[in-house]
């Protein structure tokens, strides 16, 4: 899992695993808030997609640091030109 820092376009790589679950991703949630609470970084939002692995404990650790959770838009099917 990555996350990254659009005014400063740092890289924070907090896991790796071939078989995330929805447990695993909280816990990287948990893990990029803290370093960022470490440095007294804030962030205002946060923009993720729809996977089922992100669910309220998820958003909950990013909203409890009064940060903004941004859903990504829905996948448009492709239309096949005629």
């Amino acid at each position: 899992m990555a996350f990254i820092e659009h005014g400063t376009r740092r890289l924070h790589i907090t896991g790796v695993t071939a078989h995330p679950t929805a447990q695993w991703a909280v816990q990287q949630a948990r893990n990029i808030a803290a370093d960022l609470g470490e440095r007294g970084a804030k962030p205002r939002f946060l923009l993720r997609d729809r996977d089922s692995k992100y669910t309220d404990a998820f958003d909950a650790v990013f909203t409890a640091e009064d940060t903004q959770v941004l859903l990504s838009t829905p996948r448009v099917s492709r239309i096949a030109n005629a």
